[in-house]
């Protein structure tokens, strides 16, 4: 590749080094040092005049430093007379802060592509942003490059049964990402969502309760025909059937929302086709005769109703990160030291206002919170949430996939409730960027839940970090960078690099 350079900031030196392996090329020399004040001073050791220039820079734990060091050498390249600058940005900082999370918020990303812009940046070649729309902060073209064919690539080599396996996406905002990693594999997707807005006197049967209407709710007597109040459930405690109505009876709407009678589990016919039902007088018709009569009838249209709940939507109960047996005391409960009576009309009211939306005083949508496509807050002591799982993953691999992985909660979460709700068979969390703040890498390793971790090099992981993590697993990303800026240097299509190639 004559006439072309590429130069390495201190992120990500050994990257860059494997890029230019790929094309057959050294890294352009250049001088990165700081002043005793902490000011970035660089140096370009070599003539960039006339030549095609790519400068490799990722983001770092020393976030703000990287990203002078990449605007101090573009702006160096630009002064040395350069045909055209591109920024290799393998993970883009301040991704994340794509938009306003508050009425006097900035939207940093936008800010940083203006700077990029300002530096002499003419092509931005990046992987996974957060969100794609960020392309258009910029006024020269973008390359988001996807990690998907490369994850689905591992997936097909290192996975025994992973045809079997599930894609599932730990939060409502990630399932875009997730679907197109499952129809990549053709594979079943599910979803969990975890409820940040959980009152700390809300149990999870409560809620449930609230749900259902199992305390109290209208049944039809089949043979008085005439709707009544019944209760599953007596003032001591114990569960008794009332005399007149079948202990498997109650009422449910149809499609147009009229109550229609369910006895034994299936559902009498519609009022556009009625029949009518025996009533008290009618002596010579036993209560029995008369249920058999309705089975009969519903037999015909093959409909068949139930009040069981869908087994591919599991709930569980979430204490500090968390999942806990229904049977755990919430730490609100052992506090108070005494728990909330089931018939206590608070609860009802409690359970109202869990599902009613929050209104504001000036009206408006009030502070403009993070979506559920951000890392999740931090999951406070003493606080139960209920965490939702839909879709079914029993006896299966699941793979929970994000953009990256930063803190370690809804990780974890999400782990513990496909493994012990949903009795997954083994756990697989992947992303594109490492970026694990803090300790979330070994809080990860210590979840009995992972068993592996996958992500890329986009984001430099200290290797004594590596080293101790046996779960972890770095995917490669020089080989579709390097072919990247091939392509881009000889004005090639970028296409081919976005396509599933299936291996044998």
């Amino acid at each position: 590749m004559r006439g072309t350079l590429i130069f390495s900031g201190t992120s990500c030196p050994s990257l860059t080094k494997k890029i230019c392996e790929n094309l057959g090329m050294a890294p352009a020399e250049a001088e990165l040092t700081q002043f005793s004040n902490g000011e970035t001073s660089v140096r370009i050791l070599t003539s960039v005049r006339e030549k095609d220039v790519f400068v490799v820079q990722s983001g770092s734990p020393k976030i703000n430093d990287t990203i002078m060091e990449l605007l101090i050498m573009i702006s160096a390249c630009k002064g040395g007379s350069a045909s055209k600058i591109t920024a290799v940005l393998p993970y883009f900082p301040y991704s994340r802060q794509s938009k306003k999370k508050s009425h006097r918020g900035a939207i940093t990303a936008r800010m940083l592509a203006n700077l990029l812009g300002v530096a002499g940046v003419k092509h931005v070649v990046t992987v996974d942003l957060h969100a794609s729309q960020m392309q258009g902060f910029f006024k020269c073209p973008v390359d988001n490059l996807h990690a998907e064919p490369l994850i689905a690539r591992w997936i097909r080599h290192n996975v025994p049964d992973w045809k079997e396996a599930v894609v599932v996406s730990k939060n409502a905002g990630g399932t875009k990402r997730v679907t197109s990693l499952a129809d990549a594999l053709k594979l079943n997707f599910g979803m969990v969502t975890t409820d940040k807005k959980r009152g700390p006197n809300m149990t999870a049967s409560m809620i449930m309760n609230h749900l259902d209407g199992i305390e109290r709710q209208p049944v039809l007597d089949p043979i008085s025909n005439q709707v009544r109040t019944t209760s599953t459930e007596t003032q001591n405690g114990s569960s008794e059937a009332t005399n007149a109505q079948p202990q498997d009876s109650r009422t449910v709407a149809d499609d147009q929302g009229s109550p229609r009678p369910v006895v034994n589990g299936t559902r009498s016919r519609s009022a556009s086709n009625p029949k009518p039902i025996p009533t008290r007088s009618q002596t010579t018709l036993s209560q029995s005769s008369v249920i058999d009569e309705v089975d009969e009838e519903t037999e015909g249209d093959g409909l068949e109703y139930n009040d069981q709940r869908a087994h591919e939507v599991i709930h569980g109960r979430l204490v500090e990160g968390h999942i806990v047996p229904d049977d755990f005391v919430s730490p609100a409960e052992s506090v108070a030291g005494t728990e909330i009576p089931d018939e206590d009309p608070m609860v009802m009211s409690h359970a109202s206002s869990f599902f009613a939306p929050q209104s504001h005083a000036l009206g408006g949508s009030g502070d403009a919170a993070a979506s559920s496509d951000e890392e999740e807050e931090i999951l406070k002591p003493k606080v139960e949430h209920m965490i939702t799982l839909v879709g079914d993953v029993k006896g299966r691999s699941v793979f929970i996939v994000d953009d990256m992985i930063d803190k370690p909660g809804s990780w974890i979460a999400a782990a513990e409730t496909v493994a012990k709700r949903g009795s997954a068979k083994k756990v697989y969390c992947i992303a594109t960027h490492g970026v694990f703040g803090g300790d979330c890498l070994e809080q990860m390793q210590a979840c009995e839940c992972i068993d592996t971790i996958v992500v890329t090099n986009s984001y430099p992981i200290p290797e004594e970090k590596a080293r101790r993590a046996s779960k972890l697993v770095v995917l490669d990303l020089s080989f579709l960078l390097a072919e990247a800026i091939r392509r881009n240097h000889y004005g090639e299509s970028m296409s081919p690099l976005f396509q599933h190639v299936l291996d044998s």
